[in-house]
C-alpha cells in the first residue's frame, strides 16, 4: 500500500492532535482529584464541572494563562499544576495597595496557600480593579485570560464602567487570536437587568454585547454549568443558593435541592 507525502502528513497530524487531547484530559483528571485540592473544593466540581470547562476553553500545557481574581484558588489548585513544567499562569488578584479589608485578607490568604505547598512554585502573582489596575500580565502574552463569576462584581461595584475596564484589560494581556473565557451567574433574557442589578445574575446577551464592543468575536457557548432548576429571583440573590446560603437555615433544604446557581459559560476569541 502506498502513502502520499501529503496522507502521512495529515495523519500525523491527527495523532499529534489526538495525544494533545488525551494528554489535557489526563492531566485535568489527576489535577482535579490531587492531594492539594480541599475535598470542600472537590465537592464542588458537580456544580463547576472543572475539567470539562477548561477544555471547553482550549486550556493547554504549554499556555500563558491569566486567572483575573482568583479568589481563594479553586481553580489555582488545578491550573497550577497544569501549567507548572511548561506553562505560566498568571494569578491576577486583589490589589495590594486596597483599602478594603476584604480584598486584604483575601489577597493574604491566597500568598499563604501559594506557600504552602510547591505545586504553586511558578505562580505569578499580579493585581487586577477595573479603572486603576490593568497589568494583569505583560500586553499580547497570554494564550488564555479566564474569569470565573467576577463580571457581576464589577457592574455592581463600577457599573457599566467596569465592564468595559475589565475587557479592556483582558484584550490588551491576551495575544492576538487567544481566547477569553468567561463564567458567570446567568439572568433570564426577559428580566430587568437593572433591576436585578444587586442579584449576582447577568443576562449572557449583555456579556456577549459588551465583550464584542472591546472587539472580542464570540466562538463557542456552552452549557456545561447551566442549571435548570435555578430561576434567578432569590431573596438575596445568587447568595441564597448554595454554597453561601445566605438565608441560613430558613429553607436550607429546598436551596440545597437546587444546587449553585445557572451560569453561563461563553469562549470568546481576540482576532489575529
Amino acid at each position: 500500500m502506498k502513502f502520499t507525502v501529503k496522507a502521512l502528513v495529515t495523519a500525523l497530524s491527527l495523532t499529534l492532535a489526538g495525544c494533545a487531547s488525551t494528554d489535557i484530559d489526563t492531566l485535568l483528571t489527576k489535577t482535579a482529584t490531587a492531594e492539594n485540592r480541599s475535598n470542600d473544593n472537590k465537592a464542588r466540581d458537580q456544580y463547576r464541572h472543572p475539567k470539562e470547562t477548561l477544555k471547553f476553553f482550549g486550556l493547554q500545557p504549554e499556555m500563558t494563562v491569566v486567572e483575573v481574581w482568583p479568589g481563594g484558588g479553586w481553580y489555582t489548585e488545578i491550573l497550577a499544576p497544569v501549567l507548572q513544567q511548561n506553562g505560566q499562569y498568571f494569578a491576577a488578584h486583589f490589589p495590594s495597595d486596597s483599602e478594603v479589608k476584604y480584598y486584604q485578607r483575601s489577597l493574604n490568604q491566597f500568598q499563604d496557600k501559594l506557600a504552602s505547598d510547591d505545586v504553586y512554585e511558578n505562580v505569578t502573582l499580579s493585581e487586577f480593579y477595573p479603572g486603576t489596575h490593568h497589568n494583569i500580565a505583560p500586553a499580547e502574552s497570554a494564550d488564555l485570560v479566564l474569569t470565573f463569576r467576577n463580571l457581576h462584581n464589577w457592574y455592581m461595584q463600577k457599573d457599566i464602567e467596569g465592564i468595559n475596564e475589565a475587557f479592556k484589560a483582558f484584550y490588551s494581556a491576551l495575544k492576538p487570536g487567544g481566547i477569553l473565557g468567561v463564567v458567570d451567574h446567568r439572568l433570564p433574557e426577559n428580566r430587568d437587568s437593572a433591576k436585578a442589578k444587586r442579584s449576582g445574575y447577568v443576562k449572557q446577551s449583555w456579556v456577549i454585547e459588551y465583550a464584542e464592543k472591546a472587539g472580542f468575536v464570540l466562538e463557542a457557548v456552552s452549557e456545561v454549568n447551566a442549571n435548570p432548576l435555578d430561576t434567578a429571583d432569590h431573596e438575596k440573590g445568587v447568595w441564597t443558593l448554595p454554597p453561601r446560603l445566605a438565608l441560613g437555615e430558613k429553607d436550607i433544604a429546598k436551596y440545597q435541592a437546587i444546587g449553585e446557581s445557572d451560569r453561563m459559560t461563553l469562549k470568546f476569541r481576540k482576532p489575529q
